[in-house]
Parts: structure tokens; C-alpha cells; sequence
């Protein structure tokens, strides 16, 4: 039998604990790793997997995304292949926003249904790993069981905050538990020592991973009612009424919904061995090709950096950063645990030169500027001799108009000007 996978990537909702990397675009389209939007996660792990029809639903700023996925997803004539982004919408049967996952997945079926897939596989548009969607699918078929939940292995202080699952030597769940707290006792929620293994390091608990696969059947009949949340409703009732398959995934999992969890995974990328590794040729990260020139270089001091191309950098110090695409650096300047987003377009001599009579710095860091332990957002002008991040000062997190602190971190927002000798 032919099997026809449809995949559906989460957009989320506001995004509000990545603001304000969020203020004017959806979380999938916040930028990533120098080069890439986090879209661009699990819509690659989809088409590596073979699964290259693929609908992503969004209903906040979703302008920015739509861009990005029309200029970087294009299938030829030959292929069945697409990617589009359902954002909420108005019709006859419906008037309101998305009121959780469920109800996102519920208010599209009518595009879904016509495609008649036999399969659906729903994913998170805010996670960072990479996992072989094709063997998910194998061991589903295999396991006779209608709905296949995802599951990472987490340690008792990590499942406080997770859905988590029970299951049997066969990998069937048995239980589910949604946020146990740090003080329930969920010892009974421990992984099976058959499966255990040594290699868990005392994560003996298995999370859901919010990554799913229905047969077409399950999923639309359990979408027949009112209710508005896979974690919290779908996934519990139907637990109740029918085996439900675990997939252990014992790779690298990141939740990057959170300032604080997204800063650190992105500079651990710059690690020597990071934990996300982004050079796998045969499942590689796909993004949108700007054919850009290659980065300029000029007596440069870098260590453990990560430099998106287009960029030009003279006599600058960076340390354990990323620089994003296009991102002008000048003479003096060091960075110390940045992310630099880059910006999307070079400024003219012309532009330069208005720009300085309004008293605006050039998009980029200018001379003698020291930056530690910030995100910087795209199209960001910070003039000379400024000093972000460097004098211990604690400052509570809050928005100071011209930057914010998220989690400790100071962020520049997308189109930020920071006057030369700024001190924060």
C-alpha cells in the first residue's frame, strides 16, 4: 500500500516568550543560526523524510514567514512537493482565531481532506533537532497502533514542565501525565529498564516531543468535537480509548521557544563539537539561497564564530558569536557571546550619507563598539564607541525603549538605533 503523509507544521500563537524577536514577525520566522528562520527545522526534517507536502499554520505576522518560505520552497513541475502557510482565516462555518493546536488543525481540514492523505504528521514550528521522520513513520506502521506520539528522554527535574509518558517493554504508552509538578511522585512514569539502557544518563523519563503521526482516520474523527488541544485533550482521549505507540528518540532535543533557550542554543553552535550539527551532508537544513558574496575578512581576530555570508568585518575581535548575513562590522569593534542577525540589504553610499546628517549610524556596528551576551536583530545601526553589555550593571528584565532585557539577555530590536557612545 501507498502511503501519502501530509505534514503540518505549528506556527504557535503570539510568540510571547520570544519577544520582542517577535514584535513584528511569527516565531517559525525568527532568524537562526546565522543564516536561517527556525521554519526551516522541521520543514527540512519533513523533506528529508520523503514528506514534501507540507502546510504550516500561523496567525500572528505572518508577512515575514510568507516570504521567506514562497522565496525559499519552490518544487519543480515534476513533483507533487509544496510547502504554504495556512494563516487563520474567516469563512462561513468559522469567524475566530485558532483557539489552541487542535482547533488550528480542525479549522483546516477543509484544505486537508481534498489532498487524501493516509497518513498526518504534525510537528512544532519552534524546535531544534533532527530526526529521521521515515523511520518514525516505519515503526508506526509497525506497531499496528493508530497514533505514534514522539518521545525524548528528559531527568525528573525537566519532566516537571512536559507532558509525560508511561509506556509498557513494547513501547506502548500506558499513561500520561501533562506537567507533573516538581514535588508529584511519578515513579511509576519511569522508562522500563529493558528500554532504559545505560546510555540515558539518568534521564529515566520519557517526554512528549509534541511531534505526532495519525492515520487520516483517527485524526479526523477525534477532531469531530470541540476540543482545542492535542497535549492537554486529543492526545488524553484518545489514550483512553485505544493503544497509542511511543517513539523513542534518543537524539539531540531543543525547545527554543524561551529568550533564554534560544540564546543558548544558538551560541552552542559555535562550540567545537556542537550539539546541533548543522554540516550533515546527507539530512541537510535547507534555507533560502541569497547568492550572496562571500564574507570579507579584514584582519580579523575570530574564535569559535560562526560568519553567514555577505558579511564584511575589518579589524574586529570576535569570540564565541555568530554574525548574521550582510552584517557590517568596523574597525575596533568586539563581540563576546553575541548573535549578530545581520540585516537584509546593503545601504549606498547615499543612504549612508542621509543617514549621517539625520544622525543615524550606518546599518551594522560601527568603530570601537564592545558588545557581550547580546542578540542583536536584523537591520540594527549601532554607532561608535558604544559599550553593551559590558559593565556589570544588573538590570531587571523590561523594555528600556531603545533595547529590552529577556532572561538577562539584552536584546537590540529589528531596526534598533543606538547612538554612538551609548552605554547599557
Amino acid at each position: 500500500m501507498q502511503h501519502k503523509v501530509l505534514s503540518i507544521v505549528l506556527g504557535g500563537g503570539k510568540g510571547t516568550r520570544l519577544f520582542p524577536l517577535t514584535k513584528d514577525r511569527a516565531k517559525p520566522a525568527v532568524p537562526f543560526g546565522g543564516k536561517y528562520r527556525i521554519v526551516d527545522i522541521p520543514i527540512s526534517n519533513c523533506i528529508n523524510a520523503g514528506f514534501n507536502q507540507i502546510y504550516i499554520l500561523t496567525q500572528y505576522n505572518s508577512a515575514s514567514l510568507h516570504l521567506h518560505v514562497a522565496r525559499t520552497y519552490t518544487f519543480d513541475s515534476f513533483s507533487t512537493g509544496f510547502v504554504e502557510i495556512l494563516a487563520a482565516e474567516q469563512t462561513l462555518v468559522h469567524s475566530g482565531w485558532f483557539e489552541g493546536t487542535a482547533d488550528a488543525v480542525r479549522k483546516n481540514l477543509i484544505h486537508f481532506r481534498p489532498q487524501h492523505p493516509s497518513h498526518y504528521l504534525i510537528v512544532s514550528g519552534d524546535q531544534l533537532y533532527r530526526m529521521d521522520l521515515e523511520d518514525m513513520l516505519k515503526k508506526h506502521l509497525e506497531s499496528g497502533a493508530r497514533l505514534t506520539i514522539a518521545c525524548t528522554t528528559v531527568s525528573r527535574e525537566d519532566a516537571s514542565a512536559l507532558g509525560i509518558m508511561a509506556i509498557d517493554k513494547t513501547s506502548k504508552i500506558i499513561d500520561f501525565q501533562e506537567k507533573p509538578g516538581p514535588t508529584k511522585d511519578i515513579g511509576g512514569f519511569r522508562i522500563p529498564a529493558e528500554l532504559r539502557g545505560d546510555r540515558r544518563g539518568g534521564k529515566d523519563y520519557l517526554a512528549s516531543m509534541g511531534i505526532y503521526i495519525f492515520d487520516a482516520s483517527l485524526m479526523e474523527g477525534a477532531l469531530a468535537g470541540s476540543e482545542n488541544d492535542f497535549g492537554k485533550e486529543i492526545i488524553p482521549m484518545i489514550l483512553a480509548k485505544e493503544p497509542v505507540n511511543a517513539y523513542l528518540f534518543d537524539g539531540y532535543w531543543e525547545d527554543i521557544g524561551t529568550i533564554k533557550s534560544f540564546y543558548e542554543a544558538n551560541l552552542d553552535l559555535t562550540s567545537i563539537n556542537p550539539k546541533f550539527n548543522f554540516y550533515e551532508e546527507n539530512r541537510p537544513i535547507h534555507t533560502h539561497k541569497r547568492n550572496l558574496p562571500a564574507s570579507k575578512l579584514n584582519y580579523c581576530s575570530l574564535n569559535q564564530a560562526l560568519t553567514a555570508e555577505g558579511c564584511i568585518i575589518t579589524n574586529a575581535s570576535i569570540t564565541r558569536s555568530i554574525v548574521g548575513v550582510r552584517t557590517v562590522i568596523e574597525s575596533g569593534a568586539s563581540l563576546d557571546g553575541v548573535i549578530c542577525m545581520g540585516a537584509d540589504f546593503y545601504e549606498s553610499a547615499e543612504e549612508k550619507a542621509a543617514n549621517r546628517t539625520a544622525g543615524r549610524p550606518d546599518v551594522g556596528i560601527a568603530k570601537g563598539t564592545i558588545v557581550k551576551g547580546t542578540i542583536i536583530d536584523k537591520n540594527a545601526r549601532i554607532g561608535e564607541n558604544c559599550r553593551i553589555g559590558i559593565d556589570l550593571r544588573e538590570r531587571p528584565d523590561g523594555d528600556y525603549t531603545s533595547y529590552f532585557v529577556v532572561d538577562g539577555i539584552i536584546i537590540i530590536p529589528k531596526d534598533g538605533v543606538i547612538p554612538s557612545g551609548t552605554v547599557i
